[in-house]
């Protein structure tokens, strides 16, 4: 076992640090561990993160039906005028050897034998034809157990659960007169209550995205944007906060507030309409776009919205009753099982449906071998903005993303020249002490939740954004005074990281003048003929 820590010997080889134990995470550290030792941090459980939750599938263009323009092109229209070609076409032209790669890794994708690659392929919305592989309804959990299973047999990656990095060691924390780099990370060991100095030959950020900023959300405990307030507090470039992906089909539930109700089965047919109404007259997506249920999902989110103030409702019908028992049992097994252990049985009941926060649509501005504006600080995955998801992400996009440009991140990281190792100053408590912070961190995540979720939800203003703003200062006070005078937790470090997303959140909703993708303001209905991603400049603040 290699060393590592703030005990590892100077003439050891230094690891690749990977923050986050997700696809993306596990991507680069697969892709790159023949070469040297890599160390991932999951904060919890390796098994938690959000792409164990992922239902519907990853795109790969593979159908004699479909081509890299057709995606590009789908991809483009989903995001709004603001998705970068260059990107798009780059992705869409490595899907078919991402999905290759999957399958070599061991990932029982659904079959067919007279489909591409003999894989059976679904559709979701958005999309011209279908190129979404899956393995039924669960295809996230299906990616991330092969991947996982690989990286524990892989002799040069050493997994930490219950590990989370507390910031990133910069230059200005060695006082160093050059060009600004990042060294390695302060991570809290949960468990033994320490934290550990990491000095690292690259740092990967692959923490996912932000979703657990909102009260209602489909996102795992694990999203709290700790990978995007650390590159900006170090100094990084943060792009298109302000397009938060609703996922328009949220199972609305009293024992069930994150389950998620994929796309793919209005992909097969299932239809959205009110309660208490029959038939063909309870349908409204016809009415907001001409795709109806297929429409792009900040189209269906808005409409769902719409629709439950217009009539009052606490939520709409998703019925999907026309497809039959056998096929739902057979296509998705975990939303029938998951909904039955609930008392609905959906091959003869709708299913109650909300929106619900999704998917971070911006984040760390990275190129397509993720580097960030930090020179050793790199970041994959939903933690990132690339260009690719624009204003809006198309369904399925985000896997992809994860495996094209964590293996480009992986071989950029493997041939950069090795740095001299400094020594890197150890984690300062010498003027906090302990305290029982539960009650104020659970006060204030609430706080924070509710703000964020009536005043800078799906639909906005700037009256809304400004006062959410305000609160916002006052309960980033109250954090910043705790965490300077008390020791580290993973609930606080948590809150830190939300209350400064949520304002990154905010600032970048209040500099877009416009409704578009994702982002719709009644102040700003219009969208511009014109526009541009919403990049956010600050300078590295200290701890």
């Amino acid at each position: 076992m290699f060393a590592w820590g703030e005990n590892a010997s100077m003439t050891a080889p230094m690891s690749t640090v990977v923050i986050g134990a997700g696809l993306a995470g596990l991507t680069v550290a697969l892709q790159l561990a023949d070469r040297q030792p890599v160390v991932v941090l999951a904060k919890r459980g390796l098994e938690e993160g959000a792409t164990h939750w992922a239902q519907g599938g990853i795109v790969g263009v593979l159908g004699s039906d479909d081509s890299i323009e057709s995606h590009v092109r789908d991809t483009q229209d989903a995001g709004a005028g603001l998705v970068d070609e260059h990107t798009a076409r780059h992705i869409a032209r490595h899907s078919a050897e991402a999905i290759e790669w999957l399958v070599q890794a061991g990932v029982p994708f659904s079959p067919d034998p007279q489909g591409p690659l003999g894989l059976h392929l679904t559709r979701e919305g958005g999309h011209a034809v279908r190129r979404i592989a899956h393995a039924a309804d669960a295809t996230g959990r299906a990616i991330h157990l092969a991947l996982l299973a690989r990286a524990r047999a892989h002799p040069n990656i050493v997994l930490r659960e219950r590990w989370m990095a507390v910031d990133l060691i910069t230059s200005r924390h060695l006082k160093h007169s050059g060009a600004p780099e990042c060294h390695g990370v302060y991570a809290l060991d949960i468990d033994h209550r320490r934290v550990e100095t990491l000095p690292a030959a690259a740092v990967v950020l692959a923490s996912g995205g932000v979703g657990k900023v909102y009260r209602y959300t489909s996102n795992p405990d694990t999203a709290t944007g700790d990978g995007i307030a650390m590159a900006w507090r170090a100094g990084c470039r943060v792009g298109n906060m302000e397009f938060i992906q609703f996922h328009p089909t949220c199972l609305y539930h009293p024992q069930e507030r994150s389950f998620l109700i994929t796309e793919a089965l209005r992909g097969e047919g299932a239809v959205l309409r009110l309660p208490g109404v029959d038939g063909e007259a309870g349908r409204f997506m016809a009415q907001h776009d001409a795709r109806g249920e297929l429409a792009p999902r900040d189209i269906v989110a808005r409409a769902i919205d719409f629709e439950m103030k217009k009539h009052g409702l606490d939520h709409v019908w998703l019925d999907a009753t026309a497809l039959g028992e056998g096929f739902l049992k057979k296509h998705f097994p975990t939303i029938h099982e998951r909904c039955l252990s609930l008392g609905i049985d959906i091959a003869r009941q709708p299913i109650p449906v909300v929106p619900a926060a999704h998917y971070t649509c911006g984040g760390v501005v990275t190129d397509l071998d993720g580097r960030t504006d930090l020179p050793g600080l790199y970041g994959v995955g939903e933690t990132t903005y690339t260009g690719l998801h624009g204003a809006n992400r198309l369904a399925s996009n985000s896997l992809l993303e994860c495996v094209v440009l964590g293996r480009s991140c992986a071989e950029v990281i493997a041939a950069a020249a090795p740095r001299p190792r400094s020594a890197l100053p150890p984690w300062d408590e010498s003027q906090v002490e302990d305290a029982d912070e539960q009650v104020v961190i659970a006060h204030n995540w609430d706080e924070l939740r509710l703000m964020m979720w009536n005043y800078v939800g799906i639909v906005r203003t700037t009256k809304r954004l400004e006062r959410a703003l305000h609160r916002i200062a006052l309960l980033r006070g109250e954090i910043d005074e705790y965490y300077a005078n008390f020791r580290v937790t993973r609930d606080l470090l948590e809150l830190r990281n939300l209350v400064e997303c949520a304002e990154l959140i905010v600032q970048s909703a209040l500099h877009r003048h416009e409704s578009r993708g994702l982002h719709y303001s009644r102040d700003f209905p219009q969208t511009l003929p014109v526009s541009f991603p919403t990049v956010l400049t600050r300078r590295a603040r200290s701890r």
